[in-house]
């Protein structure tokens, strides 16, 4: 017989598996773990990658931002309303660290990003030649920003390397993960099969330390509730509700926190109106929160009173913070293990309980004093629909949006967290807008902080959505020339040469209206419901009453149990 009769016969499958480059191997696995869409800008070092994608068009969207950075937050935006990861594709180097921003950001929002980046030739790599886009020890650079990072050598090696990114970035806290792929490997052909797409893995929580946080809640008088970032969906936010009911426990949302449970609920309390009722609890419960101030110091301090804490991350378990009882778990499944363990509550509220409803009316009267910011933010809210999705940025407008913005849904009030990323506002809205095309989304911003990413714009313009981007327009960063002005005495830097707006949208292809009041804003917004195009918003504005007063955060009940400030 001839070497030809004793081949084996290869099944279709065999020989697809033996012709696929690393980028087919890579847009193969990306479609197996169900991703729709892929934001990213292309490049030479990515062009068998970029080529994967192109052969699974009917599957995944490529989403071709006008800066890594804007496709970076465009990840982070959808990740942050979608029940799916965002994944960015940036080349290695400049493109790298132009996304490093947003990467930072998802990183400090505890969001679920996963970012595939290029290299320079395998061979060259931390060799010191200069080849194109080089960098000293990118590596090292992704890790400090990601929670798991692979550089993968082996193009049999990508899918299994994609499989266990969306595996890691799925499971304990969500933080971003990273992918390096050199061009050469995903060039080269190799056998590899596509993997199911990988489950996450939740962390569940000890059973005993269920039992003995029960029996803490259940003698507790004066039980208060605070919640971060850990509770962002549904399921998560009804097993929360249904253990503050049962305890009668006030839930004090931080800024991260905010929509854990609507403002309507009659437990609910923003950090400015909460802060009376963590003074006064015996017990405090910190659900999926760092519990620390922006002064670095932790939220409430042991002493008079008792405190516990569940969280997926256990350094947010450590010190500065000192909990009698710390629980390394997922909040969903710690909330829902201990609900049935509470024992009911049948005796009037213990004296010297504070009233939620009276903390809201007293917080209330406190907002007076930032009553123009308010106003706009009414007016956005009235003109959203209730899971209406509002991106706050670092604006005069946005920060007082922390406390005086209503949130009624979780996942509907996205912030940029401790990283206080100028400028990310309005590319990580279009993600959230491309998340759900048909939801209303407003981007608010100022026109410093605009000036970031306006060329995203064009983005906007060309995929069609419907987001209503709002530039409070005074020609100044105001935040800086206040602290200046208060500081020093005068201003340096401060002053903003800004575009024609309506020109700059013109431009663009982005319809664009000036706006004078706030009724006039809520009529534009509910017009734009429903409309797929883009919509920019101009607001002339002058000086804004400080809001640093309201905003800033105490901590409570020191060594010696006095409030700090």
């Amino acid at each position: 017989m001839t070497a030809e009769q004793h081949a084996p016969t290869l099944t279709q499958q065999e020989r697809e598996l033996m012709t696929h480059t690393g980028g087919e191997l890579l847009a193969a696995q990306l479609v197996a773990e169900g991703v729709e869409k892929v934001f990213g800008v292309p490049g030479i070092q990515l062009d068998y990658a970029v080529d994967g994608l192109a052969q699974h068009a009917d599957q995944i969207d490529f989403v071709v931002a006008r800066h890594e950075q804007g496709a970076a937050y465009m990840a982070d935006g959808y990740a942050r309303v979608s029940d799916k990861p965002g994944v960015c594709l940036v080349v290695p180097g400049p493109g790298l660290l132009n996304a490093g921003a947003a990467l930072s950001t998802a990183y400090a929002t505890s969001s679920r990003v996963v970012m595939i980046v290029g290299q320079i030739p395998s061979p060259t790599i931390d060799a010191g030649l200069g080849m194109l886009h080089e960098i000293p020890e990118q590596s090292r650079l992704i890790a400090s920003l990601t929670k798991w990072h692979r550089l993968v050598t082996d193009a049999a090696d990508i899918p299994a390397a994609v499989n266990e990114a969306f595996r890691q970035v799925q499971s304990g806290r969500p933080r971003p993960v990273a992918i390096e792929v050199p061009p050469d490997v995903l060039k080269t052909v190799a056998t590899a099969p596509i993997l199911p797409a990988a489950v996450g893995e939740p962390l569940a929580p000890d059973a005993g330390q269920i039992a003995d946080l029960a029996a803490q809640l259940s003698a507790a008088e004066r039980p208060v509730i605070y919640v971060g970032g850990g509770i962002r969906d549904i399921p998560a936010a009804t097993a929360l509700q249904a253990v503050a009911e049962a305890l009668g426990a006030p839930i004090v949302m931080s800024r991260n926190g905010r929509g854990a449970v609507s403002d309507r609920h009659p437990l609910a309390l923003t950090r400015l109106a909460g802060g009376p009722a963590l003074d006064a609890a015996d017990f405090v419960l910190a659900v999926g929160t760092r519990f620390m101030t922006q002064q670095g110091r932790p939220v409430v301090h042991p002493g008079r009173h008792r405190i516990a804490a569940i969280n997926a991350e256990a350094a947010d378990l450590a010190a500065p913070r000192s909990f009698g009882l710390a629980l390394h778990a997922d909040a969903r499944l710690a909330l829902e293990a201990l609900l049935p363990q509470l024992a009911p509550r049948t005796a009037a509220a213990a004296e010297g309980t504070p009233d939620p409803a009276e903390l809201r009316e007293r917080a209330d009267r406190l907002l007076d004093e930032v009553a123009p910011q308010r106003d706009w933010l009414l007016a956005i809210r009235a003109g959203l629909p209730d899971d209406g999705v509002f991106v706050d940025e670092l604006t005069q407008v946005g920060y007082p949006s922390r406390i005086a913005y209503p949130v009624y849904t979780p996942g509907s009030y996205v912030t940029p967290g401790y990283q206080g990323t100028l400028g990310y506002g309005f590319p990580t809205a279009l993600g959230v807008q491309a998340a759900d095309p048909d939801r209303p989304v407003v981007s608010i911003n100022g026109d410093g902080g605009f000036g970031w990413a306006l060329q995203e714009l064009s983005t906007a313009a060309k995929y069609r959505l419907g987001l209503v981007t709002i530039v409070f327009e005074n020609g100044v960063f105001g935040n800086v020339e206040r602290i200046q002005q208060e500081t020093f005495g005068r201003t340096v830097g401060v002053d903003l040469h800004n575009p024609d707006y309506t020109l700059l949208g013109e431009a663009f292809g982005v319809a664009v209206r000036t706006v004078r009041t706030p009724d006039e804003l809520t009529a534009v917004i509910r017009d734009h419901a429903g409309v797929r195009e883009p919509l920019l918003v101009v607001v002339p504005v002058t000086d804004f009453p400080t809001p640093w007063d309201l905003i800033a955060e105490p901590s409570y009940g020191d060594a010696n149990g006095r409030g700090q400030a």
